[in-house]
Order: C-alpha cells, then sequence, then structure tokens
C-alpha cells in the first residue's frame, strides 16, 4: 500500500478485506471491533494533528491563510489497551513547529484509560452527537483530556457526511434481479416506541450483492413503505424480476404498487414460523420437518417454472387435506397467499435456497439491536440511520452473490422479457363494411 496512504485509511482498508471474507458478521465480530476501536482513535490523532496544523495532509501552508508553522514527520507506535484487546496506534511526530504538540486525548503517558473506550463507544453507537461525545470525554478522564469541539465534529462528520452522500445517489446503474425488502425496529425518540428503519438490497444481473436503501418509516404502512420504494425508483432504479420480504400488508401493497410487473416473494421462513406458532408445542418438530419437505424441490424433475410451482402447491394441497381437522388454524396460515410461497420456483433451481427468503440481512440487523441495547435508545434519528448505515455498509462488502450458469442467465432473461418487456400485441382484424351502389360488400383489414 502507498505511504502516502495514511493510517487511518489502511486501518480501513483492512476493514473491507475484512468483510471481504466469506464469513458471516457474528464471526468476525471481535475482529471488527478491534478494528473499529482502532479506526475512531487513530482517526481522532490525526484529526488533532489537522487542527493544530490548520491543514491537512499534504496540504501546502502557503494554501492556507492560518497555518502554523511545523509539518508532519512521520509517526511512532504505541499500544493503548482497550476492552477489545490490545490497540496499536501511530502517533503522528511533527518537526518545525513554534510550540509542541500535546495529545489532549492521550495526553503524556496514557495508555489505558476510560475515556478511549467511550469514545469507541459514544462514536459509533450514541456518538453521532458532538455534545455526546465531548461530555463523555470531558467526565471521564478530566477535562486535561478532553478533546475539542472541532476534532469530536470531525470524526463524527465523516460517517454522517458519507452516509448522507450514500442516501442520493443515484441507482441508473444498479440492475436488479431480486430486490429484498425488511424493517427493523429501534428506539431513536425520548418518550416514543421503537420505531421501523426500512431496508432494501439485492442481486444484481451479474449476481453481486447490492445494498440498496435505508431510511426511517414512521410505521410499516403502505404509504410509509411507498415512499421508500419510489424515492430508489426516482433516484433510477429499474424494477427487479422478483420482489421478496415478509408478510407485512403494507409492505406487499407498496411493492404491487411501485414495481406492478415484478413477480412477488413471500419470506417462506417467516410463514413457515407463523405456521408453526399455531401447532401445539409437542408437534412443532414434527409439522416443521413436514412443512420444509413440502418446498423441497430436489426430487422433483420439473424444470423451474409454473409446472414446478404447481406440483409444489399440489404438495400444499395434500397438507391442507391430512391436517385441517387437527391444526385448521395452521392450515389457514399456509394458505394464505399461497401463491406467494412458490414464486421463486419460476427461477433457476440454484437460486432457490437464496430467495425464497429475506432473512438475507436478519443477523446483521440483530447485530446492530444487541449494540443499541447498551445505551437504551439511539440520541436521534440521525444517529441511528448512520450508525444502522455504517454496520450494514461494511458488512454488504462481505455478502455472497449468486452463480449463474449460461442456462440461468438465459432463463432469466427470458422472464426479463416476459414480465417488464412483453412483446406488443397486435390490434385485432376487424371487418369494415363497404356500400357499392350495386351490393353492400365487407372487406377485411388489419390495423
Amino acid at each position: 500500500m502507498s505511504a502516502r496512504v495514511s493510517p487511518a485509511g489502511r486501518i480501513h482498508a483492512k476493514l473491507d478485506e475484512l468483510f471481504g471474507q466469506d464469513k458471516q458478521l457474528p464471526e468476525i465480530l471481535e475482529d471488527v471491533a478491534r478494528l473499529g476501536a482502532q479506526l475512531i482513535l487513530q482517526a481522532a490523532l490525526e484529526a488533532e494533528v489537522t487542527e493544530f496544523l490548520h491543514r491537512d495532509r499534504y496540504q501546502r501552508a502557503a494554501a492556507c491563510e492560518d497555518a502554523q508553522p511545523g509539518s508532519r514527520n512521520g509517526f511512532r507506535e504505541v499500544t493503548v489497551k482497550t476492552t477489545a484487546g490490545p490497540v496499536t496506534l501511530e502517533r503522528p511526530k511533527l518537526r518545525g513547529t513554534t510550540e509542541k504538540f500535546a495529545s489532549r486525548l492521550f495526553g503524556a503517558y496514557v495508555t489505558k484509560t476510560s475515556a478511549l473506550e467511550s469514545l469507541v463507544i459514544a462514536s459509533f453507537i450514541r456518538g453521532l452527537s458532538v455534545r455526546d461525545v465531548e461530555a463523555t470525554l470531558a467526565d471521564a478522564p478530566g477535562d486535561q483530556a478532553a478533546i475539542s469541539k472541532s476534532t469530536v465534529s470531525q470524526i463524527c462528520q465523516a460517517i454522517q457526511t458519507e452516509y448522507e452522500t450514500w442516501v442520493r445517489r443515484r441507482l441508473d446503474q444498479v440492475k436488479l434481479d431480486y430486490l429484498f425488502l425488511d424493517a427493523s425496529f429501534f428506539k431513536m425518540h425520548p418518550g416514543s416506541p421503537a420505531e421501523p428503519i426500512l431496508a432494501a438490497w439485492g442481486i444484481t444481473t451479474d449476481g453481486k450483492p447490492a445494498f440498496t436503501g435505508l431510511a426511517p418509516g414512521s410505521g410499516e404502512s403502505t404509504g410509509a413503505w411507498a415512499g421508500f420504494m419510489q424515492d430508489m425508483a426516482d433516484r433510477g432504479l429499474e424494477s427487479p424480476l422478483l420482489v421478496i420480504s415478509d408478510g407485512a400488508k403494507g409492505l406487499i401493497a407498496a411493492a404491487e404498487q411501485v414495481f406492478p410487473k415484478a413477480l412477488r416473494q413471500r419470506c417462506l421462513i417467516h410463514r413457515l414460523r407463523n405456521v408453526e406458532a399455531k401447532i401445539p408445542q409437542g408437534m412443532q418438530g414434527e409439522i416443521k420437518d413436514v412443512c420444509w419437505k413440502i418446498f423441497d424441490t430436489a426430487e422433483l424433475t420439473a424444470q423451474p417454472g409454473p409446472k414446478l410451482a404447481e406440483l409444489v402447491d399440489h404438495r400444499i394441497d395434500e397438507f391442507a387435506a391430512k391436517y385441517k381437522i387437527a391444526y385448521p388454524a395452521a392450515v389457514k396460515c399456509l394458505l394464505t397467499d399461497r401463491a406467494g410461497l412458490t414464486a421463486c420456483l419460476r427461477f433457476p433451481a440454484g437460486h432457490h435456497q437464496r430467495i425464497r427468503h429475506s432473512n438475507f440481512i436478519e443477523r446483521t440487523f440483530g447485530e446492530t439491536r444487541r449494540r443499541a441495547k447498551v445505551i437504551g435508545r439511539f440520541p436521534g434519528e440521525t444517529s441511528a440511520l448512520t450508525i444502522v448505515w455504517a454496520v450494514l455498509d461494511r458488512a454488504s462488502r462481505g455478502w455472497r452473490g449468486i452463480a449463474t450458469t449460461a442456462g440461468g442467465l438465459r432463463h432469466l432473461h427470458d422472464l426479463r422479457r416476459s414480465l417488464l418487456d412483453p412483446p406488443r400485441q397486435l390490434r385485432p382484424r376487424y371487418v369494415t363494411p363497404i356500400n357499392t351502389a350495386d351490393a353492400t360488400e365487407t372487406v377485411s383489414t388489419t390495423a
């Protein structure tokens, strides 16, 4: 890596590499916590130097009116103890200054302080508020180690600025085959119950994962979801082939309103959990196995398409006939929106396991909620959105895509033509009567 890359930039690269591995977030959580602590502390040190010199790295003093004498002269390694383990930082060295630089974060010899822990927790979880970070740091080690408002502001604004840029970006180049939609609830306002944050991600026509949208919602109403999806459409997102979601009525109605040409798959995991909840506890395991076998297509010889969906639909009928007397509520639950349970079967067989549920992001959402419980609620909507986006954006770089064969690509291409760009129908032939002087004739014409 180039020497011109700052230490904070190198830590960013390590985080990207970590999330690029084919692992789920819980498996790499300890490394994420350690690198996250290292990143925010390193960024704080570099921000202090920028404030001290009144100019950024590699920015010439002549270009800055209020620049101070002196220049950066490399770094010196220092180890800091945190609850995530020892963290190595690169403390900036300066030369040619008229006064000695001293870090207000570390002081002269600090290697372990609750201020460091507070900075990490506050900045990544609740510290996207400048006042909260300042107060935390001032209360922990005392005023002598407090970071200035401008330094805190630079740290806190960095992620927020990235999010604001991301949420306004154009989506014309994002071509999705599959669009997943889900919401997770967080406490964002004092005295108010948890409120939803709406999320969208998908699989592109190249088989790559794409984190597409994130926004607050006053609820999971049709209007809230329609506004969320319409914003993505207004920024250039074309209709996907398949929309995958849970059974929230507002979400389903909004998807059919904004993307009327797309097929809709109801999350199979959510639906079978609902069925299981209506079964006595002693029988839940058995019924769960029976339900999953209904949607196991490995033994079926039919190719993906309407015929395969018809065979699975026949299995649903057999289940209903067998258990309708013993478990009528469970049967009714399974039969509700049954067409939405088999839509995925029209797509390439190798994709069925990934596109029949919307739990692709559940673990990441769950981890974010778990960390939010440390503080009870976020300081506000902006803080909640920014930290959730930061977690999902980093995690999305490690999400797995979908491999597609040549036959699968042809299959998807045919589906795209039939669903999104069907051939125009010719006008029907009609007969025009023509009166002549001698007799009435009819002439067949075609529009």
